[in-house]
């Protein structure tokens, strides 16, 4: 994809944002989702093609990554999908929509197994009133997490990881459904598993399902909020 390309869809994203037909998380996942879809593209392009055709480059020794530790910071980007209701008090609970979620992640591994990290995002759910799933019934929050991370190297190339996070989650105030909800925050607790690629000995990209036990939405409601999160991280390895 050009510069010109990106510069489109940014636009674009931008003038949908200025017509309240998209939330700021949703353009930014969206463009983070297109870019790293398309430099996964070239990364199988040249993997199939290397060294075919006229033009042909010379042979590198690739380098020797080893067994190292597996220590990263990077973008962090996916998709919430709601596993419970949204409770505002004793009398009133709404349906879910899926939602999305942006931040930064890191990790200083002391070994190749075991370090200490955190992610900080911004994230939005959808509540669907009377059947409808409105952007005004759009609820944002964000969350700051800390904890342990695991590392498990499959390949030099290849790692499986997952981690334990204590967080904690703040949430904006909203309307839903004409009731009026202030803005609450709270603690909970986080988990996942990724699998990782290390690109380039300082670069890497990976998949991850986490899941997530957030504190109420509302003051009023003693239910706590369980979602799992789809999504894709570009990391910077040292």
């Amino acid at each position: 994809m050009s510069v010109g390309a990106y510069s489109v869809a940014t636009a674009t994203g931008l003038m949908r944002m200025a017509n309240n037909k998209h939330w700021l998380s949703d353009v930014m996942v969206g463009a983070g989702v297109g870019i790293l879809s398309t430099e996964f593209g070239y990364w199988i392009a040249d993997a199939i093609m290397e060294e075919k055709g006229l033009n042909i480059k010379e042979v590198q020794q690739e380098p020797i990554y080893g067994y190292g530790r597996p220590s990263l910071f990077g973008f962090y980007l996916g998709f919430n999908v709601p596993l419970s209701r949204y409770d505002v008090n004793e009398d009133n609970d709404f349906q879910t929509s899926m939602g999305t979620t942006l931040g930064v992640e890191g990790a200083y591994f002391l070994n190749r197994y075991i370090g200490l990290g955190g992610r900080a995002t911004i994230s939005n759910l959808q509540f669907i009133v009377n059947g409808t799933d409105a952007p005004e019934n759009t609820l944002n929050f964000y969350d700051f997490s800390l904890g342990p991370y695991f590392s498990f190297p499959l390949t030099p190339r290849w790692t499986l990881g997952t981690k334990l996070l204590a967080t904690y989650t703040q949430y904006n105030a909203t309307d839903i459904g004409g009731t009026h909800v202030p803005r609450n925050g709270g603690m909970g607790v986080g988990s996942g598993l990724n699998i990782d690629y290390r690109v380039r000995q300082h670069f890497g990209f990976g998949l991850f399902l986490d899941y997530n036990i957030q504190p109420p939405h509302s003051q009023h409601s003693g239910e706590y909020v369980h979602t799992m999160t789809l999504g894709a991280k570009a990391a910077i390895r040292f």
